[in-house]
């Protein structure tokens, strides 16, 4: 598999992404296969059996794995804060990612359950998070306001991203069969309510929501904030990794280079909300290839959602009002997945259980 170093320059960085090879359709086509054989109604698990076939494509057998699982929490603060974009301050970023560390934060008793690992990354908080278990991994402390300034240069971009793929690199060495994206980072919804508008090039009226609970004044700041940041960096419509350091975080740019690394290693990866699906735009944007190393856990209650799942072609798992971040969503997905996994690779055949199958005989639910 392609490798790409922590500091790469952008000609190497693209010719490790280039690198990208599509799933296994020979190895989807069994997994579909098993699943027609199994005595319950053609296609009766849905976007469940829709996804187990996908990561069996992408793991290049019909003997799928599902674990070991990996959730990674990248942690940064954005200087966007600044207009008055959040009602917390850059304090809680450096809290709640102690709390991961401590084992104590949402996403950590979900987990828990759910039999996945959570490691939280440290790549541009404001502060200095304690924790043993944290990955210490910063860039720089925060980003710049990017009503003022790009938040990141192209170069602390790139590293951000190279970060990403690295750890992707080593889970594959680890023998990890799926991955899963979080983050937390005070100021993230407005980063990636910008980076979406401008990769999308729609109107960011339609796009901004509340974030973590905004009064009707802090919503109008906000809305401000994007549309400044988008006439300040229009310049650089059509360059996907120049939007996303000008407009991005350390959080989104790390969770792209996630999702990059994930593809070249043959990893599926399970998304959350608004957040890790608007770095899988970047992401997508960068290298079109990654989109079929991607899963949907859940539709957030953001007015982003649902146009970055319609952009990314994805079907969530879940619609349940999610908007907590963290990993949460993609944590309560897995055993929806587990429990199709146990479906596939233990329920009765039709043979083994004498009745004729059902065939496919046209039209649609």
């Amino acid at each position: 598999m392609a490798k790409v170093a922590l500091q790469a320059s952008e000609t190497s960085f693209f010719e490790a992404t280039s690198s990208i090879l599509p799933p296994d359709p020979a190895a989807a086509e069994a997994a579909a296969n098993k699943f027609l054989s199994i005595a319950m109604p053609l296609h009766g698990l849905g976007v469940l059996e829709e996804d187990l076939i996908r990561m069996a494509g992408i793991q290049g057998t019909a003997a799928l794995r599902l674990k070991p699982r990996k959730l990674f929490v990248f942690c940064a603060d954005n200087g966007v804060v600044k207009q008055g974009v959040t009602q917390t301050g850059q304090e809680v970023t450096t809290a709640v990612c102690e709390h991961l560390a401590y084992g104590g934060s949402t996403v950590n008793r979900m987990a828990a359950l759910a039999d996945c690992a959570v490691v939280p990354v440290d790549v541009g908080t404001a502060g200095e998070p304690r924790g043993e278990e944290i990955l210490r991994r910063k860039v720089r402390s925060g980003t710049r306001d990017f009503t003022e300034e790009a938040a990141m240069t192209r170069e602390e971009c790139l590293q951000a991203l190279c970060i990403g793929m690295e750890l992707a690199a080593e889970e594959k060495r680890r023998g990890t069969a799926l991955l899963l994206a979080g983050e937390m980072g005070i100021g993230n919804t407005t980063t990636s309510a910008a980076l979406t508008a401008a990769l999308l090039e729609r109107n960011p009226a339609e796009l901004i929501g509340r974030g973590a609970g905004l009064s009707d004044e802090g919503l109008v700041r906000k809305r401000r904030a994007v549309e400044k940041g988008l006439a300040l960096h229009n310049d650089l419509r059509g360059d996907a990794l120049g939007l996303l350091s000008a407009l991005g975080g350390f959080d989104l740019a790390a969770l792209a280079g996630l999702m990059l690394g994930a593809a070249i290693e043959q990893i599926p990866l399970l998304l959350d909300g608004i957040i890790t699906e608007a770095a899988a735009l970047a992401a997508v944007c960068l290298a079109p290839g990654v989109r079929g190393y991607l899963f949907a856990s859940h539709c957030s209650a953001d007015p982003l959602a649902g146009a970055l799942l319609t952009a990314l072609d994805l079907k969530p798992l879940i619609s349940a009002g999610l908007h907590l971040g963290e990993g949460t969503g993609a944590v309560a997905a897995l055993p929806l997945l587990d429990m199709a996994e146990a479906v596939y690779s233990g329920a009765d055949s039709f043979t083994e259980l004498g009745i004729a199958a059902y065939t496919e005989q046209g039209g649609k639910q």
